[in-house]
């Protein structure tokens, strides 16, 4: 069951004996029993050994133990129902050809030296498997050092291993290993979120104006109102992606593929695609304004705010790329998502009707009723965009 055995003897002595030696207890001694002791798996360790299990992570353990210790600990630990051992010496007698086989479907290896773990790593990186090698002897430098990711203990960990890791865990708890997977897949998660915002809403925006010039038709955007666009939307809404809490459910995707870049077919696909929308949507508002007999500075002004308000709802979209929009959660959004979207709302309120925007950026006030003519048009291609996300996003992944 992995627990230490003590056994316990007894032997009188004359009573003037005030010390014992070795001589004193080789013969006449009673035996009394045994017990048996164990240093639990912390309860975090469990977990957090079934968190990984959901990631897609896969979890060795490598120890100098017992074989049967071992694997009395594995089960504990949950690393498998029937944990599959293998010793050293079994691992020496294996041909090279089945050695990286043999230890991909090894869940336990005991009574192992540097040298096994260092070959083991190595079997396994030759599968294209990433791996993340924990340690804190001496010994373990060669196999921290090989792993992709060598974490070294912070607290018992010799210098040479805290030397040759690339991470030192400062309270020596494997729960921390698994928090910093889940934060790293939050951080790539934003990272994908804040491109997926930013590209094809200035890529509209652009659009937009290579439209007006090769086809000869007049701005719908001056100079000055696209530089506003910019300055409001990047100081506000273009930062809180960054912040954004974990996805439900970030735990349980398999780990991305190893060359799959920051860029999915899905979020390309994206960038040209929400760049062309946002650029027929903001023509379609300018000819239809002046359309209706509106003068060209009305117009512009309409465009403006199409393409913040088409920005707005797209920023609710887009926090979510692996679920949809169309929650509780996703809905209400975060402080600093209301606290941005309230900033932009009344600076863009500013720039419609506030006399001195409108004589720096050229803008007239528009009516109420166009107002919201503009707000269902950002509601209904956030929706748009919804549907499109539900029956693309699996289709078109690629990590």
């Amino acid at each position: 069951e992995g627990e230490r055995v003590l056994g316990f003897a007894a032997k009188y002595v004359g009573e003037g004996k005030t010390s014992l030696d070795f001589a004193d207890v080789e013969k006449g001694l009673v035996f009394l029993g045994i017990c048996g002791f164990i240093d639990p798996p912390r309860e975090e360790a469990r977990r957090a050994i079934a968190e990984c299990h959901g990631a897609g992570i896969t979890v060795k353990m490598i120890t100098g133990d017992h074989a049967a210790t071992a694997q009395a600990i594995a089960r504990q630990l949950g690393i498998a129902d029937s944990p599959k051992v293998l010793t050293g010496h079994e691992l020496d007698r294996l041909p090279e050809a089945e050695f990286p086989e043999v230890v991909a479907g090894t869940d336990v290896f005991a009574r192992t030296s540097p040298e096994h773990k260092l070959r083991i790593v190595r079997a396994l990186q030759s599968q294209g498997r990433i791996v993340a090698m924990t340690g804190d002897g001496v010994n373990d430098a060669p196999a921290l050092k090989q792993a992709n990711v060598g974490v070294a203990m912070g607290i018992k960990g010799t210098e040479a291993s805290k030397e040759a890791a690339e991470m030192v865990l400062m309270d020596d708890n494997f729960a921390s290993i698994v928090s910093a997977v889940h934060e790293g897949r939050t951080v790539h998660d934003n990272i994908r979120k804040v491109v997926a915002w930013t590209l094809p809403t200035n890529g509209g925006e652009a659009l937009t104006v290579i439209a007006a010039i090769l086809f000869g038709f007049a701005m719908p955007m001056t100079p000055v109102q696209i530089l506003w666009i910019n300055l409001i939307l990047a100081a506000t809404l273009g930062l809180v992606l960054a912040f954004e809490p974990p996805e439900p459910g970030v735990m349980a995707r398999p780990p991305r593929r190893a060359d799959s870049g920051l860029l999915t077919r899905f979020l390309a696909w994206r960038i040209v695609f929400v760049s062309v929308l946002f650029m027929a949507l903001s023509l379609a508002m300018f000819f239809w304004t002046l359309g209706r007999g509106n003068d060209l500075a009305y117009a512009r002004t309409m465009v403006v705010n199409l393409l913040v308000v088409l920005e707005i709802f797209y920023l609710f979209s887009v926090r979510y790329l692996h679920m949809t929009s169309f929650t509780l959660t996703g809905v209400k959004g975060t402080g600093p998502v209301l606290g941005a979207v309230g900033i932009v709302v009344a600076a863009q309120l500013a720039f419609t009707y506030l006399p001195l925007m409108q004589v720096i950026f050229g803008s007239v006030p528009i009516s109420v009723a166009d107002g919201l003519v503009i707000v269902v048009v950002g509601a209904l291609s956030m929706a748009f965009l919804e549907v499109e996300k539900h029956f693309l996003r699996d289709r078109l992944a690629d990590d």
